[in-house]
């Protein structure tokens, strides 16, 4: 019996959707069947074995629909491996990628019954002629320019190690 995967994102841009697809593809090739969608649309977890999760920061906060899955779906996270990926770094700078980590830390001590087996932190993407409402009035954020720091090749890295973690959890 094949392990049965969902990749599931919570994004307001379409950067997160489009790491995660590249995830599920990844998994998809190491033999797990995958369902890939976006976190509002998930009902149950019931029929995956394991899940693999992705969102972005917004100003040092996880997205609004990661905190409603990980509330509404608390009981089913905690018998199942989790994997965790958070988009946040405009810039491919390792001062920038320590302060992500550091406010996704922050941001999971909120949850502390949620211990994902493998997390990673992953460059992001900017475009400020894409910002809405309330980011679309900031003059700061206006005037940057844009940039896509996602590293194709650590995010595909990073889903290689998934098997081994994902099913060493299932295991255990």
């Amino acid at each position: 019996m094949s392990t049965t995967v969902l990749v599931t994102w919570a994004t307001r841009y379409g950067s997160t959707e489009e790491v995660a697809h590249a995830i599920a593809d990844d998994l998809l090739k190491q033999k797990f069947a995958v369902n890939a969608q976006p976190m509002s649309e998930v009902g149950s977890l019931d029929h995956y074995q394991a899940v693999v999760m992705g969102f972005a920061l917004y100003m040092g906060r996880i997205h609004k629909d990661a905190r409603r899955f990980l509330e509404s779906h608390r009981d089913e996270l905690m018998h199942r491996p989790v994997a965790l990926f958070a988009l946040g770094p405009f810039h491919a700078e390792e001062k920038e990628f320590v302060e992500a980590r550091k406010q996704l830390e922050k941001e999971l001590a909120k949850v502390p019954w949620f211990s994902p087996v493998a997390r990673q932190v992953i460059g992001g993407r900017f475009d400020p002629q894409k910002l809405r409402f309330p980011f679309s009035f900031i003059p700061v954020l206006r005037n940057l320019p844009a940039s896509d720091a996602r590293d194709w090749d650590a995010i595909h890295a990073w889903a290689g190690i998934l098997p081994p973690a994902l099913v060493s959890a299932l295991t255990h």
